[in-house]
């Protein structure tokens, strides 16, 4: 916090530095003569009426009111990072946007509208990296008749928590009554230690999701459509671990430049905690520096704790998090 010549604390923000990453203190109501606060980091999306709007790392938004702001300052845009390979935000955006492509997108100014007769979150909804091109009110009414041509809910992916992202549209959207669904976060970290963790020597690769692949993926009843969105990327690759009764463990990876992208990893569940999933991705990994890729992404669900805890194990470390946001009387449809 700031603190003045006197030994004060003082507010040292404005309306004017809306967009900002701050760091404020805040008074916490409660019983007198106790006093209590709090500090709250994130971006400060909004400033009207009285209270300010912020929006912490992980998209969470926060209501202060600035009669109980008791410090503040602006902050550095974004924190060094001390883990995993560098880069952007945008960067990793459109890198992961190629591993998992749609069967159908238009252009929308810098927006990309995605489409894939609604298999998975990603390949159905709206990659906002930059400007629409139109107000935000017109470009979302665009949005929205895009996808309801389509037969598909409008959504909206945006992104929190690192340099270059998107909290000011996530409470635009918040505003305009979009809802924000399933949150994720993008992971990265070193590629070559990944290939060195585990014996690959029993997992098959093939270009191809065949019968048994497809029949260990968690999505069950894939479609064409699905095939289409799963074989889309640079050069994609498919592992499995044979089984008596079908694979024991899947995974798919998709090789881009200088990433290794890792996704579907699975493993029966009767066999889990033998190190199917880490000699799958091993197996993946190795393919992938042969290529000339040094560094790796994959997505998991904020919620999912043994995941989180098995990847950081691995060398991973949160990038950022993305959200969907769905169009108000919209239904939902899969991750």
């Amino acid at each position: 916090m700031e603190i003045s010549a006197a030994g004060r604390l003082e507010v040292r923000i404005t309306t004017a530095d809306v967009g900002k990453r701050v760091s404020v203190r805040s008074l916490i109501e409660g019983p007198a003569p106790v006093e209590k606060f709090t500090d709250t980091v994130g971006v400060l999306t909004s400033w009207d009426n009285g209270v300010l709007l912020i929006t912490r790392k992980s998209g969470e938004s926060v209501r202060i009111a600035e009669s109980a702001l008791v410090a503040g300052k602006v902050v550095p845009s974004a924190p060094a990072r001390r883990r995993g390979p560098a880069a952007s935000y945008e960067e990793l955006a459109r890198v992961t946007a190629r591993a998992w492509r749609p069967v159908e997108s238009e252009r929308l100014g810098e927006w990309e509208l995605r489409a894939a007769s609604g298999f998975t979150r990603r390949a159905n909804s709206v990659l906002p990296l930059g400007a629409p091109g139109l107000p935000l009110d017109e470009a979302l009414d665009a949005v929205r008749r895009w996808y309801g041509e389509r037969g598909l809910p409008a959504y909206v992916q945006t992104a929190t928590g690192a340099e270059g992202t998107q909290e000011l549209l996530c409470a635009e959207l918040e505003e305009r009554g979009w809802e924000r669904e399933v949150t994720a976060q993008v992971w990265v970290g070193p590629l070559a230690p990944i290939a060195d963790r585990g014996d690959p020597a029993g997992v098959v690769l093939s270009r191809e999701a065949d019968e048994g692949w497809l029949a260990r993926y968690q999505r069950k009843g894939v479609s064409e459509v699905a095939l289409r969105v799963l074989g889309s990327g640079a050069s994609v690759w498919f592992a499995s671990v044979p089984g008596p009764a079908g694979p024991a463990a899947i995974g798919r990876c998709v090789v881009d430049g200088r990433w290794a992208g890792f996704a579907a990893v699975e493993v029966d569940p009767a066999l889990r905690r033998q190190g199917l999933g880490t000699a799958v991705m091993a197996a993946l990994a190795r393919q992938a520096l042969d290529e000339g890729a040094s560094a790796a992404w994959l997505q998991v669900e904020a919620e999912n704790a043994g995941a989180r805890a098995l990847y950081a194990g691995m060398g991973f470390a949160a990038h950022h998090a993305y959200h969907h946001y769905r169009a108000p009387d919209a239904g939902g449809t899969g991750r």
